[in-house]
């Protein structure tokens, strides 16, 4: 499996009370995965607002940060998309909005359209911070699925440069799946031994995918494996909340439709109310 390391990371910049913490969050992830930043600014260039990332980023300087600032005008979500494209940006950072007074977070429509458009991978903060807090726990979804072995990878790969002790490999099953109906003890005892079969048997497909992984992405890491009975995108996202994960990663949705919209599926789950910071890999 080929893995697509993060050589130029890309953050949208507008001038907002958020606009230093963004900054810090992606300049340390430049610095990380010794990547480009690209500041994207949707306006027209001025010397003002250059000095202000300029001054911001200051800090940085010590770390030789490489980073190029952008401005161009237009439709916001145009903009960050075909700056994407045009830089070749491998990750794009977009930061997540507070719904109201309540502590839950969903994407603010413009980052949901760059999610359900962008061809690079997207990082979602819901707390960006100047001062860093340590990525400790990363969960990433392991269900069947094309995508999977290069999503577990990379979530190595990320786990190895954040210096992350611990990943939840958690595999999503559709009730559906047990083919029994529980009316009776007997019934039960069987449902039970269908699931435990099933657990097995993910448990086995993504050890295979982990031997395939790099040691050197492994190495010195907790790794847990754990099947969950349920919804996908909200089990796994029920699950990295009540885990206090502090960060989640998922596959990339495939290309949406109408239908979609109408059948939200994993992703869209996971946008409508983020448990954490979330990376969706492309």
């Amino acid at each position: 499996m080929s893995l697509k390391p993060f050589k130029s990371i890309g953050i949208g910049v507008a001038y907002s009370p958020n606009l230093k913490a963004n900054l810090f969050e992606a300049a340390r992830l430049a610095i990380f995965f010794q990547a480009k930043l690209f500041l994207i600014h949707v306006g027209d260039p001025s010397e003002e607002k250059t000095n202000m990332l300029r001054v911001i980023l200051k800090s940085f300087e010590k770390d030789k940060l490489d980073y190029e600032v952008v401005f161009k005008t237009g439709d916001p979500v145009n903009v960050i998309l075909s700056t994407t494209e045009e830089k070749k940006i491998d990750l794009l950072i977009l930061g997540a909005v507070q719904r109201e007074k309540i502590l839950k977070y969903y994407v603010g429509s413009i980052a949901r359209k760059i999610t359900r458009k962008a061809k690079c991978s997207i990082l979602l903060l819901i707390n960006p911070s100047v001062e860093r807090i340590p990525c400790k726990h990363i969960v990433v979804n392991g269900l069947k699925d094309p995508k999977t072995e290069q999503t577990i990878t990379s979530a190595f790969y990320v786990a190895s440069h954040l210096n992350s002790d611990k990943i939840t490999i958690v595999e999503e099953i559709e009730q559906e799946e047990i083919h029994v109906k529980v009316n009776d003890d007997k019934s039960l005892r069987r449902a039970t031994i269908a699931k435990e079969r099933i657990k097995l048997r993910e448990n086995s497909r993504v050890k295979e995918i982990i031997t395939h992984i790099p040691k050197e992405f492994t190495k010195n890491k907790t790794i847990k494996l754990q099947p969950i009975f349920g919804k996908r995108g909200y089990s796994i996202g029920h699950y990295a909340q009540i885990s206090r994960a502090d960060l989640l990663i998922m596959n990339g949705p495939s290309k949406m439709t109408f239908w979609d919209r109408l059948f939200p599926h994993d992703i869209e789950h996971i946008l409508t109310e983020l448990p954490t910071d979330v990376l969706i890999l492309q």
